[in-house]
C-alpha cells in the first residue's frame, strides 16, 4: 500500500484516478475545493483508505502537513484551458504555477507525478512530430503557467512529468469543453459541426488511458523517474476535420461545415510523438472510435445535463 496525495482529485482526471487507486488498496488523500462538482467522489466515502480535505492548494500550512504524510504527490489542481486562465489571470498563475512551486519545495524525498499538456508546444513544425526535445512555445497563459510549473518540478530530481495529449472520454466529473467531448456534445445537440481552421492538428488520449499511465508510473517509478514523456495515442494524431468525420460515422445525418476567413480562438497546431513513453512499456490503447461511442451513449442519457464549466 502506497500513501498518495492528489490535489484536484475530484476533477475530470482526478476522480477516475482516485477511484482506481482506492480500489487497488492504496491510501489516498484528496485535496479539492469542489468548485465544479461536489458529488464526483461520493462513491468513495465508505472506503477506509480514502480521505478528503476540503482546502485550497494555496494554503501552504495545510499542504506542507499533507505532503509530509504521503509518499507520492500528484498535483492535478489547476485552472484548465486558455479561456478560463485568460478570465482569471492572477488565479491561474497562483494555482497553476506558484502552488506547484511550493509543492516541490515541501516534497523533498517524495515522488512527484506531474501532468502538463501538449499545449506547451504551441504551434509545431508542419511536417515534424513534436518530441520531448522539441522547443516549448506556449501561445496562451495556460500553456505558459504549465511550462513554468514543469521547470519547477524537474528541479526536484524525484519526478515524472507527462505532457498530455488532448484528453477525451467520460468521467465522474465530466467536461464538455475539451474538443472531442465538445464536438460530440454539439453534434448531438445541433446535428451540425461548424469548423474553424479544420486543418489544425492535435494528438488525443482517452481519460482512462491517462489514469492507467499514472498507475503504471507509480508501479514502475524507478525506471520512469527524472524524465519527461509525451502521453497520447499514436494513432490519434489527426486534424479537426478528420475528427469530425469520425464523429459523423457514428451520428447519422450530421452536417459538417467550414467557416472560412475566421480564426479559431485556439491556435494550437501540432502532431506529437509518444515513442519515448512506449519504449518504457506503456502505450495508450483506447481509440477515438471507442471514445466517441462512449460519449454518444453518455450524452444521450435522458436528463443528463453537462455544462461547460471551464
Amino acid at each position: 500500500m502506497k500513501k498518495i496525495l492528489i490535489t484536484g482529485g475530484a476533477g475530470y482526471i482526478g476522480s477516475l484516478l482516485t477511484t482506481d487507486l482506492v480500489k487497488l488498496g492504496h491510501k489516498v488523500t484528496v485535496v479539492d475545493l469542489l468548485k465544479y462538482s461536489s458529488s464526483s467522489l461520493n462513491h468513495l466515502y465508505n472506503f477506509k483508505n480514502f480521505d478528503f480535505v476540503h482546502a485550497d492548494v494555496q494554503n501552504n500550512k495545510i499542504m506542507k502537513k499533507l505532503i509530509l504524510k504521503n509518499d507520492y504527490i500528484i498535483p492535478l489542481a489547476g485552472l484548465v484551458g486558455a479561456p478560463l486562465c485568460e478570465k482569471n489571470k492572477k488565479e491561474a498563475i497562483d494555482v497553476n504555477y506558484k502552488a506547484i512551486k511550493d509543492c516541490v519545495k515541501y516534497s523533498k524525498n517524495k515522488k512527484i507525478i506531474f501532468l502538463m499538456s501538449n499545449s506547451g508546444y504551441g504551434v509545431g513544425e508542419k511536417d515534424k512530430f513534436c518530441t520531448e526535445d522539441s522547443p516549448l512555445n506556449p501561445i496562451s497563459l495556460y500553456g505558459k503557467t504549465k511550462c513554468d510549473a514543469e521547470k519547477e518540478v524537474i528541479k526536484a530530481k524525484n519526478y515524472v512529468c507527462f505532457r498530455l495529449a488532448t484528453v477525451f472520454g467520460f468521467s465522474y466529473r465530466m467536461r464538455s469543453d475539451v474538443i472531442v467531448n465538445n464536438f460530440v456534445f454539439n453534434a448531438l445537440k445541433d446535428k451540425e459541426l461548424k469548423l474553424f481552421e479544420p486543418h489544425f492538428r492535435r494528438n488525443f488520449i482517452h481519460v482512462r488511458d491517462v489514469v492507467d499511465c499514472i498507475i503504471y508510473t507509480i508501479n514502475n517509478f524507478k525506471k520512469m523517474q527524472n524524465n519527461i514523456y509525451n502521453a497520447g495515442l499514436n494513432s490519434a494524431n489527426i486534424t479537426k476535420i478528420q475528427l469530425a468525420h469520425l464523429i459523423k460515422k457514428q451520428i447519422k445525418g450530421l452536417k459538417l461545415s467550414t467557416i472560412k476567413g475566421v480564426k479559431d480562438p485556439d491556435q494550437r497546431n501540432y502532431f506529437v510523438s509518444n515513442e519515448k513513453l512506449m519504449k518504457k512499456g506503456f502505450a495508450a490503447k483506447r481509440s477515438l472510435d471507442e471514445g466517441i461511442k462512449e460519449l454518444i451513449k453518455g450524452f444521450n442519457v435522458k436528463g443528463l445535463k453537462i455544462k461547460n464549466n471551464y
